[in-house]
């Protein structure tokens, strides 16, 4: 006679391992949420996704807004500024999506482009230079814009302050409309962070527009540019900027080097043998009479 095999008990679902009410004695709770606030801390933009689309519960935890915040800080290594007017997130994502000012408009042009790093403009007034080798004494003087527009620095205000992010762009020359053609132009590209979020660039309402240009008709050694924070143009660690043997390539070395600190970037690319260079400035406003909030520096081979 066979025996009556023992019933267990059916399968069931996991439970999540919450702190029963019965066992008020354990001191350890998995769905914490400052705990999973503090790991979030460690992962990248990705494993952030990843854990958010695990549960509702996850996903109510790692999208909130401070997570994001932290990340996007973390990331960029700046000072976090007082306010933004977009989520984090979306913020975070522009900067992670591989998405570039050519992303939206020109793209046939676009070549090539290199993400810099983060800045932070404190002030709402910046300087813009093709010279990298400003003498100190400009740095000194009582009348700094003075002293560094008489050397052929644009000086511009109604910058709009907090985090501002910058690429290298190659892109071709727009002298030749030809599709052959192998001439090429760097633009050192500044934009702040909220740019790629408002309605008035996505739209292309928004336009470059160019304020200054500079030519030399003669060979140049390279093509460089600097955007700085005009309040810290005697910080410590943005004269460096102007100290080319620090990090600027050997004179055989044509990959274009770039350096950022908290409050200015800069980049210089050595140049073969050439006939002279036409530097531009541009920039963009949020509307006819609104802050500027995107900075260009082009460089053209004659």
């Amino acid at each position: 006679m066979r025996k009556r095999l023992r019933r267990e008990r059916s399968i069931c679902t996991c439970k999540s391992p919450r702190q029963s009410d019965s066992d008020t004695s354990s001191s350890f709770n998995w769905y914490e949420e400052d705990l999973w606030t503090e790991i979030a801390k460690y992962l990248d933009g990705k494993s952030l996704i990843k854990l958010a689309t695990t549960c509702r519960w996850f996903h109510d935890v790692i999208m909130h807004d401070s997570v994001w915040r932290f990340a996007c800080l973390r990331d960029l290594q700046v000072p976090s500024p007082p306010s933004v007017d977009f989520e984090w997130v979306k913020l975070y994502a522009s900067l992670a999506d591989g998405s570039h000012s050519y992303t939206f408009r020109e793209m046939d042009k676009h070549i090539d482009w290199m993400r810099i790093g983060a800045f932070f403009f404190e002030s709402q007034a910046a300087v813009l230079t093709q010279r990298l080798s400003l003498p100190f004494t400009i740095l000194k003087q009582d009348n700094t814009v003075k002293g560094l527009e008489s050397f052929g620095a644009c000086v511009l205000n109604n910058i709009k302050s907090g985090i501002w992010i910058a690429d290298l762009q190659l892109v071709r020359c727009p002298v030749c409309e030809l599709d052959t053609c192998e001439g090429t132009m760097q633009t050192l590209e500044a934009r702040h962070i909220e740019l790629f979020q408002c309605e008035g660039y996505r739209n292309g309402s928004w336009e470059y527009e160019l304020i200054g240009s500079c030519k030399t008709e003669k060979h140049v050694d390279a093509a460089s540019g600097g955007i700085i924070d005009l309040k810290r143009l005697q910080d410590r660690a943005t004269t460096g900027v102007f100290n080319l043997k620090l990090w600027a390539g050997k004179a055989n070395d044509f990959q274009p080097k770039a350096m950022i600190t908290f409050h200015a970037v800069a980049i210089n690319t050595n140049l073969q043998a050439n006939q002279g260079l036409l530097t531009k400035y541009y920039i963009m406003r949020a509307g006819i009479e609104g802050e500027v909030v995107s900075l260009r520096i082009s460089h053209q081979l004659l």
